[in-house]
């Protein structure tokens, strides 16, 4: 079996990469893994393995139709990772999000079907959705998406269904909840928080810090979206939730105490613009017909990832010193 993860260099992709080279699922024990990746600021070679001789990596862009024409031939799956991600960076600058997001995905489906590609696994985010006052949102609910990023995955989703109904790929869809662990660029929340924290800085909470996330580790994701690239259905969509619901303000607490800071490291800033109020998926499609469950609980998963940011300044001092050259 040989898989084609894009994006693979990235904090989820290169977790599902290093699962993959570990036979940590039993249905793909031996596959042969490709990587695709630009290598953007969020893209890092270093969190992947050194070496494997089941690992071919690729530096380049998903939207580079002849160079997927090129590399597709001969895979049996393909992981789709690839994506602008950072809901800020869509607001000051959207062209990015569409191009990769959408037309990166479009260019990707054309290929894959030219090379007649068996399987593709399109991965998502629960943003696609909007916002949620009260319950949890199943697969079939609209798309009202309320940032730049957030529309282009949904127009990216839209598209992945397109192909699907049109040409009969094999392709499903991943919605995720907000993801935390090793291996992520400090722009994002936990990452960030917990590194300023380590270095004796305040860390910034928007506005009143009442917006609720739903928190999912980023294996439990990995874990998902392998069930869904072994079993899922064709044209489906799965929500992949982590079943733990926390306003900022209530996260920003815990890593205070892990980090041994109190309150007076809390700097409020203004709120974002668009900020959802609340995220919650209902995982019941996938838990009954692939039979996933979290398995990583919450408090336990946190204190490893802050203890894992504690312990390896070399790969975060270098990705945070990069991001603050850039602003």
């Amino acid at each position: 079996m040989r898989i084609l993860v894009t994006g693979g260099a990235g904090f989820i992709g290169s977790h599902y990469v290093r699962a993959l080279l570990d036979d940590a699922y039993p249905q793909a024990v031996g596959a042969r893994v490709t990587v695709l990746d630009k290598l953007t600021y969020s893209g890092n070679r270093e969190s992947l393995p050194a070496s494997s001789d089941r690992l071919d990596f690729v530096h380049g862009d998903v939207c580079d139709a002849e160079l997927l024409r090129e590399l597709l031939p001969g895979h049996d799956s393909i992981v789709h990772f690839a994506a602008e991600s950072h809901v800020d960076r869509s607001i000051a600058a959207a062209a990015d999000f569409v191009r990769t997001n959408v037309v990166g995905t479009q260019v990707l489906l054309d290929a894959a079907r030219m090379a007649g590609i068996g399987r593709i696994v399109h991965v998502s985010t629960d943003e696609v959705y909007g916002t949620i006052p009260t319950g949890s949102w199943t697969e079939t609910w609209p798309l009202r998406p309320n940032s730049p990023y957030a529309a282009s995955k949904a127009a990216s989703d839209l598209m992945v269904r397109s192909y699907a109904r049109t040409h009969g790929l094999d392709v499903s869809i991943t919605r995720c909840s907000n993801n935390y662990g090793t291996y992520q660029h400090t722009e994002k929340l936990i990452p960030l928080f917990v590194t300023n924290l380590l270095e004796g800085r305040q860390v910034p909470l928007y506005g009143d810090g009442h917006n609720v996330r739903e928190w999912l580790h980023v294996q439990d994701h990995c874990r998902a979206v392998e069930a869904v690239r072994a079993k899922g259905r064709a044209g489906e969509i799965y929500n992949v939730g982590g079943g733990t619901e926390l306003t900022n303000l209530d996260l920003v607490h815990r890593l205070l105490d892990l980090c041994g800071a109190d309150e007076s490291a809390i700097r409020r800033v203004a709120d974002r613009l668009g900020h959802d109020d609340r995220y919650s998926l209902d995982g019941t499609k996938i838990r009954e017909e692939l039979g996933f469950e979290p398995e990583v609980p919450f408090d336990q998963g946190l204190a490893e990832t802050v203890g894992w940011y504690r312990d390896n300044p070399g790969w975060w001092k270098d990705v945070k010193r990069r991001q603050e050259e850039a602003r």
